[in-house]
């Protein structure tokens, strides 16, 4: 894995989706952590203490209506 992957320590009854909204602001996007954690793929609920890979994304950033001067 690159060295720019960060780690997430889970909770109990953290699921991929809850951990993908907690790092990236989108459950969407846990596909991305399944991914990234092939050991676990298959689990539902997370007990505490478990160590997830979180990969480095280009995600977007999100930008607000723009001013009318810059339309």
């Amino acid at each position: 894995m690159p060295d720019t992957d960060q780690i997430y320590t889970t909770v109990q009854g953290d699921t991929f989706d809850i951990v993908a909204y907690r790092v990236w602001g989108d459950e969407m996007l846990m596909h991305e952590l399944i991914q990234a954690n092939p050991d676990h793929q298959e689990t539902v609920f997370f007990p505490a203490g478990i160590v997830l890979n979180v990969p480095e994304l280009d995600l977007p950033i999100p930008r607000g209506p723009v001013p009318p001067w810059q339309q």
